[in-house]
């Protein structure tokens, strides 16, 4: 009877073998716990999650090996702008400001492309990480990738206008074409560069109005603040002695290039040209300095200024007054054309 009851009873039924698909994980975690449904989940609960983990943070860990190696870049490259060299430091203290401000300009421009390399650098490698991420989850890349390149096509014909800013941006920054604090001629505009960025330019004129100039709007930049600038003053001195009122002009501009205040902002010792033209009212002697840049315009106001009074007490601007001065014909005064009545016959 007891042997009918066990022979009737159902026998447990071993536990079923995973299908590991010749994974190694799955055979070895099932070979640790003997649990098969914990053998078949543990490629998607521990290698999918930790192959994610990783690339994230081996995307992290390069970024900033990137960055540190771009900014370490940038700041050698300013230092040595700074330094000049431990060969050519004593040289470069004794060069005018004018000739050292293509230094600082390099700076600037270091800077700038330091911090544009470091957002692509970021841009590329978070893009190909969250590819590789994709690609672990199981989605398929070629659709993706290849829709990725149509909604690119479009959005580039449909930001035609801000591809070129950036494009224009990216080349005036190589170029070094302009930069912070200078003075430029961009055609509607005049004024000083206040910012620079890859898409937007900004410019504050004479009156205080700020201009934000796309850069892809930008054909051509007169620029008044790289290297050195020459100050020309056209002075009118009417029919005098040419000789006389140029080596008057000559002495109060060599004045000027001895002045304390201004002996440094002088590259060259200031020049008489000589007549520059000839007008109705006389002769133009033009007087030429060559200058830094961002003094230009401080000189310019002293060397008028000077020149102006060197004319004065040399007593040629009396002279000139005089040259202009026309003696009026008397007006018909006779009875004749008051009262309408002919002269006598």
């Amino acid at each position: 009877m007891l042997s009918s009851v066990l022979a009737l009873s159902p026998t447990p039924a071993p536990d079923p073998t995973p299908s590991c698909s010749n994974n190694g994980f799955c055979e070895f975690v099932y070979e640790q716990t003997k649990i098969p449904w914990l053998a078949e989940s543990s490629y998607w609960v521990l290698v999918k999650p930790l192959t994610i983990v990783m690339i994230i943070v081996l995307a992290f860990l390069i970024r900033a090996i990137v960055h540190r190696a771009i900014d370490r870049l940038i700041k050698h490259t300013v230092s040595d702008n700074e330094t000049g060299g431990s060969l050519l430091r004593p040289l470069r203290r004794r060069l005018p400001n004018s000739l050292t401000a293509p230094w600082e300009r390099r700076n600037q421009r270091a800077r700038a492309l330091g911090s544009v390399l470091r957002s692509i650098a970021s841009a590329v490698v978070f893009s190909i990480s969250a590819m590789l991420v994709l690609g672990e989850i199981g989605l398929n890349l070629g659709p993706l990738l290849a829709s990725a390149g149509i909604a690119g096509l479009a959005i580039g014909f449909g930001a035609q206008n801000l591809v070129k800013d950036f494009i224009a941006g990216l080349f005036m920054l190589l170029e070094d074409q302009y930069g912070i604090g200078d003075v430029v001629d961009i055609g509607e505009t005049v004024g000083t560069v206040e910012a620079v960025g890859l898409r937007i330019t900004t410019i504050r004129d004479a009156s205080g109005v700020v201009w934000y100039v796309r850069n892809g709007e930008i054909v051509r930049v007169g620029n008044k603040s790289q290297g050195w600038a020459v100050v020309n003053i056209d002075v009118p001195v009417g029919f005098v002695a040419v000789d006389q009122a140029t080596a008057v002009l000559r002495e109060a501009a060599e004045a000027v290039a001895e002045d304390p205040d201004f002996v440094d902002d002088f590259i060259d010792p200031p020049k008489v040209l000589g007549v520059e033209q000839l007008t109705a009212e006389g002769a133009v002697l033009r007087t030429t300095v060559k200058t830094s840049t961002e003094a230009q315009w401080r000189v310019g106001r002293e060397l008028r200024r000077r020149l102006t009074d060197a004319l004065e007490k040399a007593g040629i601007a009396a002279q000139i007054t005089a040259s202009r001065m026309f003696i009026r014909p008397p007006a018909d005064t006779g009875a004749g054309s008051d009262t309408g009545q002919g002269g006598p016959t």
